[in-house]
């Protein structure tokens, strides 16, 4: 038979999902799968993320590579206790901004060498089998070697971005043929676009797996993988040198946190913007929203809430060695009380934020032991800054894109230095119990998607795969507002007549993609997974 791949004719729901043993969750089918190969062969939660974590790159290239950067929150069952991986990469120490505005920039470009930071994921999966796992690196990686080699179909979202990256780089391919060539060669037939479905492969993706699963990923940062990268970098006008990658350790970090009608919300403290999301739960915990969820007043004071939150992070979150603002100033009740005072029947004209979608794919699992992981890595850009280091098959991120080259910004580009992040792993408590991790990818999209969902959860009692299915908005800058298409008509009418600038999209690729496993105190899971993606739940 012959199938249009990409015709849809009637509306598809998701049932939530319930499990014993384990979960893992996903946007992809076959890293699900490779996550509960690994749960039921004896591992743990930690140690399926990390098998995940390298299966992602591969089949979801669209969103992450071996270049990205990764942030995780870890519930560990043996220590009851919380805990945060910062694997976040730093620029390379001789760029400076005065090198990208000399080269004709305004501001940072999202393609090329000088958006490419010093990648952390590899040196995050290290780190997180070295502290909780129980299995070894190439066990874990050997899925992702098979998939490498074997191919697998692309999925029918995936293929949507990817043929958009094509046409993306394509002009930057033909100008320069020696630095974005090898892009065209991987992830291209002859510059011809591969069809949803058809099986792709990528042998040095393999090869790479297999030099990190035998170093334990070493060999990325103080081996034959960075020497790859630095000669390439040398050779094409990069700026990266040995030192960069010799010196890069992820940092374990104590995540922080809010409390919200009797739940404890946690998030990575900065660099990243996670704080946005507890800022704006911050704002709506004075506020009393409907009865019903489909109101324009809830919408209302969600989105004035979030855009509040917005505002202040971009001005003020950076590497936390350049930040003059306090995180516990931001949190504080007082600065809420000042923020929310703000909100009114009419919307806010916000005084800056232009926030956008990117490249990201978020993950968790559980074990039956109680173990549990919420984990994200990112290009930022769909495939990031269009580099593939040849023989490697690693794409390297855009990440620096989000620099300012404002000197008076704390978030100013200089070598060595943390830029404002956008990917965000969650996690959520209650009286002390862990309830679960959760997550949205899509660059600026992300703590508006987790605010979403917890409103979904906590407020009206929504269960994970409805909090997740619910329609969204996006708040993109000022007054403007994306809604989905589910959103009723009435309500974008009421919007419009609050002041709100309205329009609705015409994809839903672009509000959030995200995962839910929380778990109940029975020990019974429940997990709910993105219709908006091609993912899935495993379970056992």
């Amino acid at each position: 038979m012959n199938y249009d791949m990409l015709k849809y004719s009637y509306a598809s729901r998701r049932n939530v999902v319930f499990a014993r043993n384990g979960m893992c969750s996903s946007t992809s089918p076959i890293a699900s799968g490779v996550g509960l190969s690994i749960l039921r062969s004896g591992g743990n939660a930690v140690d399926a993320a990390v098998a995940m974590a390298a299966t992602l790159p591969l089949v979801e290239p669209t969103s992450n590579g071996l270049g990205s950067d990764c942030f995780a929150i870890i519930w560990s069952a043996k220590e009851q206790k919380l805990y945060g991986l910062n694997a976040s990469g730093y620029s390379p120490k001789a760029l400076n901004a005065g090198m990208v505005l000399k080269a004709g920039y305004t501001g940072m470009p999202s393609e090329g060498w000088f958006p490419v930071m010093v990648p952390g994921a590899p040196a995050a999966w290290a780190a997180l089998r070295r502290r909780f796992g129980t299995k070894p690196m190439t066990e874990l990686m050997a899925p992702a070697m098979t998939y490498a080699k074997d191919g697998f179909p692309i999925p029918v979202n995936v293929w949507k971005m990817w043929a958009g990256e094509l046409e993306r780089f394509r002009p930057f391919a033909k100008k320069d043929p020696v630095l974005f060539g090898p892009w065209m060669e991987y992830f291209s037939k002859d510059g011809v676009m591969y069809e949803p479905g058809e099986v792709f492969k990528n042998p040095d993706y393999a090869k790479t797996l297999e030099s990190l699963a035998a170093s334990d990923c070493e060999s990325y940062y103080r081996g034959e993988i960075m020497e790859k990268i630095v000669a390439f970098s040398e050779k094409t006008g990069g700026f990266f040198t040995r030192e960069d990658f010799e010196g890069y350790q992820p940092q374990w970090v104590d995540p922080i946190s809010c409390d919200y009608r009797g739940y404890t919300v946690y998030e990575m403290p900065p660099n990243g913007h996670g704080i946005t999301v507890l800022m704006a739960l911050n704002i709506l915990n004075g506020l009393q929203l409907s009865d019903e969820r489909d109101s324009a007043d809830t919408y209302h004071k969600i989105i004035e809430a979030v855009k509040l939150a917005f505002v202040d992070t971009k001005k003020y979150v950076a590497d936390p060695r350049s930040m003059k603002t306090k995180v516990k100033d931001m949190l504080s009740e007082r600065y809420a009380g000042e923020r929310r005072a703000l909100i009114t029947d009419r919307a806010v004209y916000p005084e800056a934020g232009d926030p956008s979608c990117g490249g990201t794919v978020y993950f968790c699992a559980a074990d039956r032991e109680g173990n549990m992981i919420s984990m994200i890595q990112s290009n930022y850009k769909e495939f990031g800054s269009g580099i593939v280091v040849p023989g490697t098959g690693i794409t390297l991120q855009d990440r620096g894109a989000n620099f300012s080259l404002d000197p008076a910004s704390d978030n100013f580009l200089e070598g060595g230095k943390k830029s404002y992040h956008t990917i965000i792993p969650g996690f959520l408590m209650k009286d002390g119990k862990p309830v679960g991790p959760f997550g949205v990818m899509g660059g600026f999209m992300q703590p508006q998607g987790h605010v979403q969902i917890l409103v979904n959860t906590i407020d009206y009692h929504m269960n994970p795969q409805e909090a997740l299915d619910a329609p969204r908005f996006q708040w993109t800058g000022e007054k403007r507002i994306q809604l989905e298409r589910e959103v009723p008509a009435e309500i974008g009418l009421k919007l419009e007549q609050m002041g709100h600038d309205v329009t609705v999209a015409n994809t839903n690729l672009n509000m959030g993609r995200g995962q839910i496993i929380w778990r109940r105190d029975d020990g019974t899971l429940i997990g709910g997974t993105e219709p908006r993606a091609d993912g899935t739940i495993a379970s056992w």
